[in-house]
Order: C-alpha cells, then sequence, then structure tokens
C-alpha cells in the first residue's frame, strides 16, 4: 500500500506514535509518505520506502495568522496525486481530517481514502471550545475509517458526537526490543549512587499532567528513603516545576534532562515512573515505561487503567491524592521481593498485549477493511 501520514512533528504521543507506526510499516514493504510541517520527532534515520514532504507555512501580510490548514490540504492533495496514495491517514480530527477532506474533495474520482486516528486532545477541546464542535464532527463522519487509542476515547466519541461511525479503538504500541529493562546503556549509577532508587516523569508538561503533584509525590518519598527524581520533557509547566523544586529544597536530588530523544536509555533506569496526569487518552509514556519493567503510578481515569494493570503492574489511585500516591511508591520501594514482581509484571503486560508487532498487522487490516469499503 501506499500510505500518507500527517500528524504534529512535535514531542508528544500522538506524534510519537504517528511516526513509529510509519517506520514499522516501511520496514514491512508499504511506500510511507510523511507530510507534515518539519521532520517528526524520532523519525531521525530515514530508511527504504519511507519519503518525508515538508508543509511549507505561508506568511503573506494579507493574512494576520498563516492558513496552515490550507497549506496542508494542498500539499496532501499534492503528493497524493504524485505518488498515487492509497491511504492518508491524519493523526487528529482538527486540522489534520479537515485538510485531508479538502484534499480529497480537491482530487475528486481518484482520491485516497481517509483514515483517521482520535488521540484525545481533539475531542477534549471541544468540551472547552464548543466553535469546534461541528468541525470536529464533520470530520470524523467525513473519514472513510476512524479509529481511537482506547475503549475509554471510543465511548467519549461516540457519546460526545452521537457518531453512527463505526469507529474501531486499535491500542498505542511500543517496539518491546527498544523498550527493554536490560539494555547495556542503562547506568543507573549516573544518576543514584549508593543504591538510591529513581523515580521518573516523562511529558510534555502540559498542564494536565500535574507536574507539581509529580514533585509532591517525590518530596513524600524522599522524606523516608533516599531517592532521586528524573524529569524528562520540556513546555509550560517547566518553570513552575523549577519553582517548586526550589521552594521545596529539592534540587540536589531533581534532575531535569529536557527533551531526550533516545528516553529508552533513561526509563530502564527508574524503579517507578510518576503519571498522575487529569486524564490520559491512552499514556503512552506510561506503556514505554512497562516495557521497560518500570511499575507505574497514576490516576484511575481515562484510558490509563486499560494501560496499568493496578495491582499488579503499578497503582492507580483518585486525582490529586499525593499522599496515597506516595505511600504506594514507598509499598514498592520498601519491599525489594514486592517490586521486583511488579517490575516483571509490567514487562509481560507490555509484551503481551502491546508489542508492536501485534498492533501494527491490526491498521493493516484496518486500511484494507477502509479501501475495500464502498465510498
Amino acid at each position: 500500500m501506499k500510505i500518507g501520514i500527517t500528524c504534529y512533528p512535535v514531542a508528544g504521543g500522538s506524534g510519537v506514535i504517528a511516526t513509529e507506526l510509519g517506520l514499522e510499516l516501511a520496514k514491512r514493504g508499504h511506500q510511507v509518505h510523511f507530510i507534515a510541517y518539519s521532520l517528526p520527532f524520532r523519525l531521525q534515520k530515514f530508511q527504504e520506502n519511507l519519503f518525508f514532504h515538508e508543509v511549507e507555512v505561508s506568511h503573506y501580510p494579507l493574512f494576520k495568522y498563516p492558513p496552515y490548514t490550507l497549506n496542508v490540504a494542498a500539499k496532501m492533495a499534492e503528493v497524493a496525486q504524485k505518488w498515487d496514495l492509497d491511504i492518508l491517514h491524519v493523526h487528529y480530527a482538527i486540522p489534520h481530517a479537515t485538510c485531508a477532506f479538502l484534499a480529497k474533495s480537491i482530487l475528486g474520482k481518484n482520491s485516497p481514502k481517509i483514515v483517521t486516528t482520535l488521540h484525545g486532545t481533539d475531542i477534549t477541546l471541544v468540551g472547552s471550545e464548543k466553535s469546534f464542535y461541528q468541525i470536529t464532527k464533520f470530520s470524523i463522519e467525513a473519514s472513510d475509517g476512524v479509529t481511537t487509542v482506547s475503549q475509554y476515547l471510543r465511548e467519549v466519541t461516540k457519546k460526545e458526537f452521537g457518531l453512527a461511525n463505526n469507529i474501531q479503538c486499535i491500542y498505542n504500541f511500543v517496539d518491546t526490543n527498544r523498550f527493554d529493562p536490560k539494555k547495556p546503556v542503562c547506568e543507573k549509577e549516573k544518576f543514584a549512587a549508593k543504591g538510591e532508587k529513581i523515580l521518573l516523569h516523562m511529558s510534555n508538561f502540559r498542564p494536565l499532567k500535574r507536574i507539581d503533584d509529580v514533585i509532591k509525590v517525590f518530596a513524600l518519598v524522599r522524606k523516608e528513603i533516599p531517592c532521586k527524581l528524573l524529569l524528562i520533557g520540556d513546555g509550560p509547566k517547566l518553570s513552575d516545576a523549577l519553582l517548586l523544586v526550589n521552594q521545596l529544597k529539592l534540587e540536589s536530588d531533581t534532575i531535569f534532562l529536557g527533551q531526550q530523544e533516545w528516553v529508552e536509555n533513561l526509563l530502564c533506569l527508574a524503579d517507578l515512573f510518576l503519571l498522575p496526569s487529569d486524564t490520559e487518552s491512552f499514556g503512552l509514556s506510561a506503556l514505554e515505561a512497562l516495557s521497560s519493567g518500570v511499575p507505574v503510578i497514576g490516576t484511575n481515569l481515562g484510558g490509563l487503567p486499560e494501560v496499568v494493570e493496578d495491582g499488579k503492574s503499578g497503582y492507580l489511585l483518585s486525582l490529586g491524592d499525593v499522599d496515597g500516591m506516595a505511600k504506594k511508591a514507598l509499598e514498592l520501594l520498601e519491599n525489594p521481593d514486592k517490586l521486583k514482581q511488579f517490575k516483571q509484571n509490567a514487562r509481560e503486560r507490555a509484551v503481551r498485549l502491546f508489542d508492536s508487532q501485534l498492533v501494527i498487522p491490526k491498521y493493516e487490516q484496518f486500511y484494507q477493511k477502509v479501501l475495500n469499503s464502498p465510498d
């Protein structure tokens, strides 16, 4: 198949999944064309069957804001026509499914089919911006196939928009060979000397990630046992996180690593992964932690309970329950045998349910189903 993929090319779950999907599809012999305004995050090494087409964002004096949607739609149409694409797989309903609809309308009869994957933000955005409701609903319904990354998100989408579409859940996936707890490059001693434990958080530091809760949990754990906190990522709450670390006098034991490309070499250092988010439509970072043999302490909301098995591969608690999260963290960190079992459970769950070699064929099957369906 010839597949075009459009996503936001920045760090974040949707961009990572879109990129990893394209890489895996190319390995399996499909021709994959990324269409984005810059090289997608994690797409640093080109390989056979893989192409990148840059969307040039116009800056004309006439426009107060650059017409990004129109630029993307035009590039989609151009690439689809030149390369005779079968599928335009877009990540996010708005604006990318909208762009794909415009491209398909431009091309007419011989246009590719549109597959839209919803990641959550495009749906929850409607809750705060009601003006997007109609265009989001239209873009989903205009797609030839729609997938969500969790059962939770599928049900929320159907309820929010009253959709008749047959939305299919295809879980996010992880390369369990890449995210492996036995990676030889994982040198824990570089960050935590004398057997100190390591707690880790990785995100785009948006408000919903509740970075303050991460730091507060760590502060409570640190009162009881020697430990370090590794923070991977960057974003709007970084300044607040730095301030809170200083206020709680945690500077000597908190390490801000910024944006990192080879996160598999860092996740495997951790004893626990903290993810106390407002909600997660899936929780890709949690899955990468599980694959690295790291139990997750998080919230029992959204799609995260579909990823982390509470009481076996981690603990899921109520939103904002900092004390409870710290208590559960200590329960594992102070019990080596229990922590070891949870680590094994985490790894086994990732391999058994979410390995890329199990999930990628589901996308291939979905593409074929969409291609075989009437217009």
